[in-house]
């Protein structure tokens, strides 16, 4: 049996929303439940615009970093570019090095090798210094990485830090660092990714510049901001659901090589892309090179200059894909196995020797669904073990590994996902650890009901309703699709098709509706069967017919009957 939990909205206020700004009383109804009231604020929703973006005002370090990178330019000094291996890192790396080589910037740009391990080290200042940088900005890396620079500051090399994650206390050794995460940092949204950040840093340093001529548009970067941020799944609300939105506009033109290169590879067709095609298939080939191991030929993807050197590193990217997923089914069976020894603890801990480092942050996401917990899963080689941590509502990733962090040689990360690097021997200590900090956050072991937008009935769905679902999209982290519960309804005929899945013709009180459950072939319910079903709506476009489609997500016999 399902349980779920919808949300109480007074109706009249519902209906008084619905008219003021033109939309169905469901729509109000779900833009009131997920606190937008206001009718000025709900239009905005609606139709996010990059002129709503708030001023990078307050913002810290932004106005130190352009004085020094203007200045850099103004005197030919090279700059390097430095980004971590993930999505976010390499977008981030990507949009550096293409604003200031616009702005006539000799630029070093190179990310981070998973095999040297996360973030800036120093090694890496090292090589830079080497190649004679007078400036190093580094992407989604760089705030915990201490060691990295207090080199970088012994031997002459500014570094500019951009990055979103936790800062450790105590001062920095960079020349600036601009992380929304800054106590002293005013700019009132917190929730930006790297790639955002960048964003605000690239048009800063365009504005400063405008007056000697340069023509850079950074509006042509969003496309890397969309992939990066949604990569990163960071909150879809406020700038960053502007800058999705805009992103995925620029994004679907396919104008960069290595976006249309890749959008190939992945099989998608022309036309408007959105959040979905970027996390099921456009980040994970681009993640795919830092997971295995080297990522800059992520980044050669993204900076080529034509369509067939970006043809020639996707190839090899794809291919590097193809392996990773090869390798995260290994993982993911053992894994499984030691999981289900601690089945009963309120957070998973596994790790052993030989599990791939790339893939452990997707098993670690795939345990969090399978098991509704917390979970950490560490590859070790040669005795030293490095992790990734996902998680559930309610648990603070990064809290925890601060009362872990004795057993841990390194860690980093935010709320929601977070890093680390450990000893085998100390493995155990962890696991203890861990599932102490799990055990005492409240209700932490109780599995909810299922949170859900709205109970409606196959009468209340007509295209117009679709189309206006679709506009709150981009969906993702804290801006979910809209879930919806059709209790009672009638399987009138169901069959397999595809891989797995099920394709059913939903009838209830005269209504109907089709409707597809992706990976459900076992859950059929047979002909004439009623059912509980929870689905999101969708427009569907057939031979120029427009109907809606439901994508069911749960599907079980019904409690109504």
């Amino acid at each position: 049996m399902l349980d779920w939990r919808a949300p109480e909205v007074d109706e009249g206020r519902a209906s008084v929303l619905a008219t003021a700004i033109g939309v169905r009383r469901l729509t109000a109804r779900i833009l009131i439940a997920r606190g937008l009231t206001e009718e000025a604020t709900a239009a905005r929703f609606l139709t996010p615009r990059l002129a709503d973006m708030r001023a990078p005002a307050g913002m810290a370090d932004l106005d130190r970093a352009v004085d020094r990178i203007v200045a850099a330019l103004d005197a030919r000094q090279r700059i390097g570019v430095f980004g971590d291996y993930d999505v976010d890192g390499v977008t981030t790396a990507a949009m550096l090095a293409t604003t200031m080589r616009a702005m006539g910037g000799d630029v070093v740009p190179r990310v981070a090798s998973r095999h040297a391990g996360y973030g800036l080290g120093v090694a890496d200042v090292a090589r830079f210094s080497a190649d004679g940088c007078a400036v190093l900005v580094t992407g989604d890396c760089g705030t915990s990485d201490v060691e990295a620079l207090a080199a970088a500051r012994a031997c002459g090399l500014d570094v500019i830090v951009i990055d979103h994650h936790q800062i450790p206390s105590g001062e920095t050794a960079a020349y600036a660092l601009i992380n929304p995460h800054r106590a002293d940092d005013r700019f009132p949204f917190k929730g930006l990714a790297s790639c955002g950040v960048a964003f605000y840093l690239a048009a800063a340093l365009r504005a400063r510049l405008r007056e000697r001529g340069t023509t850079f548009d950074p509006r042509s970067l969003l496309d890397l901001v969309a992939l990066g941020s949604v990569a990163d799944m960071v909150p879809l609300v406020q700038e960053n659901r502007i800058l999705v939105a805009a992103g995925l506009r620029v994004l679907s033109a396919r104008q960069r090589p290595g976006i249309a290169a890749l959008c190939e590879a992945a099989e998608i067709a022309e036309g408007p892309l959105d959040a979905d095609d970027i996390s099921f298939r456009l980040a994970p080939r681009l993640n795919a090179a830092g997971r295995l191991g080297e990522a800059q030929l992520a980044l050669d993807v993204l900076l080529a200059a034509t369509p067939e050197e970006a043809r020639r590193a996707t190839a090899e990217l794809d291919e590097r894909n193809r392996e990773r997923q090869r390798i995260q089914e290994e993982v993911w069976t053992a894994a499984l196995a030691v999981a289900e020894t601690h089945a009963a603890d309120p957070a998973l801990v596994v790790g052993a020797e030989g599990w791939h480092p790339g893939v452990v942050g997707i098993i670690a996401a795939r345990m969090v669904d399978k098991f509704a917990r917390p979970a950490v899963v560490i590859g070790f080689e040669n005795g030293q073990g490095r992790g990734s941590a996902r998680t559930i509502p309610g648990f603070n990733l990064y809290e925890a590994l601060v009362q872990c962090r004795a057993h841990l040689t390194r860690f980093g990360g935010h709320a929601a996902a977070a890093g680390m690097s450990l000893p085998r021997e100390n493995l155990e200590a962890f696991r203890r650890s861990f599932v102490a900090a799990a055990a005492r956050t409240p209700n932490l072991a109780a599995r909810p009901a299922l949170n859900v937008d709205a109970v409606v009935d196959l009468a209340d769905l007509d295209v117009t309703i679709a189309e206006e679902i679709g506009r709150l999209a981009p969906f993702g982290a804290a801006n979910a699709e809209p879930l919806l519960v059709f209790a009672g309804v009638t399987a009138q005929s169901t069959r397999r098709v595809g891989q797995g899945h099920l394709q059913l013709t939903l009838a209830q009180r005269g209504s109907m509706s089709d409707a597809i459950a992706f990976g459900m072939a076992d859950r059929d319910p047979g002909n004439g069967a009623s059912v509980d079903v929870v689905a999101t709506a969708e427009l569907d476009t057939f031979r120029g017919v427009r109907r809606t489609r439901l994508k069911i997500r749960h599907l079980h016999p019904s409690r109504h009957t």
